[in-house]
């Protein structure tokens, strides 16, 4: 079906969404069509389970009709949404900052391990994007306060406003700088998700045409960033402060490497739910 029909009930729209998403090549094409459906009718996407025979009327169906239209041409549905889910919590993207994946959840993960709930903490988020690292670090750690840097002003706009969405803003400071060029330590923790996407790398049409190039490339080896990151975050550390980075799939050994070649003793790898080395972190 190439457009869906004006005279739909749930159940129907939501077949013959899957049916085109799926002719689309998306990866979750029922759950795509849920999403999408539940944003048209203005529903939780667990109530539309309950009224599959529920009809649309015409301008939901219009709207319907749009949303998928623009999945099927590959549009991310966070970036129809406008909001992703990350640790629990909802964030509003803008076309500046990097769509989270869940992958990136280890290293909030593996900060948690390392930053004590019985104190106060000073963290750090070099290239911040959405915020959504920093925001979920400080949502469990609620006595700490955190710093998020980044190039890009549009993107910092949208992490000062999840900031304010959930409530974390007295704690959360947000400010335009070149990685660490004019920040001061120490911090208890730094974390950082740097681009790591080796140029030419064949992406998925939802990642190379939707994010920020400047936050997925990062030269033939994918490893640039990291070599201007490292070598100066020993200086900005506590004595017993971690750093974080993701790593990108078969990119362990090489940051391992450049990580001790700045002067960390300890370094430590943390898998991600498939498995994958996604998070190493350094301490001095």
């Amino acid at each position: 079906m190439s457009q869906l029909s004006t005279d739909l009930t749930v159940g129907l729209a939501l077949c013959a969404a899957t049916r085109r998403l799926r002719a689309a090549e998306v990866e979750q094409p029922r759950r795509d069509a849920r999403l999408l459906l539940a944003e048209a009718l203005r529903l939780p996407p667990e109530r539309l389970l309950t009224s599959p025979e529920r009809t649309l009327d015409d301008l939901e169906a219009a709207t319907f009709e749009s949303l998928v239209a623009r999945r099927a041409s590959r549009e991310p549905v966070s970036r129809i949404l406008g909001r992703r889910e990350f640790w629990g919590l909802s964030f509003r993207l803008s076309p500046e900052t990097l769509d989270p994946r869940p992958d990136s959840e280890t290293l909030v993960e593996a900060a948690l391990e390392r930053i004590s709930a019985r104190r106060p903490s000073r963290l750090l988020d070099l290239g911040t994007g959405s915020g959504c690292l920093l925001l979920a670090l400080l949502r469990e750690r609620p006595e700490s306060w955190g710093l998020g840097v980044d190039l890009s002003p549009a993107a910092l706009a949208t992490a000062r406003t999840n900031a304010l969405d959930l409530g974390l803003s007295r704690r959360a400071a947000f400010a335009v700088m070149d990685w660490t060029a004019a920040v001061v330590g120490p911090f208890d923790a730094i974390l950082c998700n740097p681009p790591y996407v080796e140029e030419g790398a064949g992406l998925a049409p939802e990642v190379a045409v939707y994010d920020p190039p400047g936050a997925l490339y990062a030269g033939s080896d994918g490893l640039v960033a990291y070599r201007q990151l490292l070598p100066g975050l020993p200086a900005l550390l506590a004595p017993e402060g971690w750093a974080l980075l993701e790593l990108g799939a078969g990119q362990a050994a090489a940051v391992s490497a450049l990580g001790r070649a700045a002067g960390f003793s300890k370094i430590e790898i943390k898998a991600d739910l498939s498995g994958t080395p996604r998070c190493l972190a350094l301490a001095r």
